[in-house]
């Protein structure tokens, strides 16, 4: 990511738009990391430092502008998945199995 702070560009309703717009064509492993994250963020155990890196990481992914452009095949999610792998890399410890089962459920709910 750059050095603008992409917090302001998440909403829950940014973040559910691009999912049934794109999720398919960002493919099922990133939706359900995407969720993951989301889940965790809902979380009241998530402590406020881990859902500040989550809320930049989701606002990354729902901002149209940013590094490479979401228009272009294939290469237009790659620095998104890229600050969604950082950025549950850096919260992992507060990554509980439950918000993994939710973003799966979701997923196999939108995406079979």
């Amino acid at each position: 990511m750059d050095d603008r702070n992409y917090s302001s560009d998440f909403s829950d309703d940014s973040l559910w738009d691009k999912l049934r717009k794109f999720g398919k064509t960002v493919g099922r492993e990133l939706v359900e990391k995407v969720l993951t994250m989301y889940y965790a963020l809902q979380d009241k155990d998530t402590p406020l430092w881990a859902k500040t890196v989550l809320v930049a990481a989701l606002g990354y992914f729902v901002c149209p502008i940013d590094a490479i452009p979401d228009v272009i095949p294939a290469a237009g999610y790659a620095d998104d998945a890229g600050a969604i792998a950082v950025a549950l890399g850096t919260v992992a410890v507060h990554i509980k199995p439950e918000h993994r089962q939710r973003a799966k459920a979701k997923a196999d709910e939108w995406l079979s």
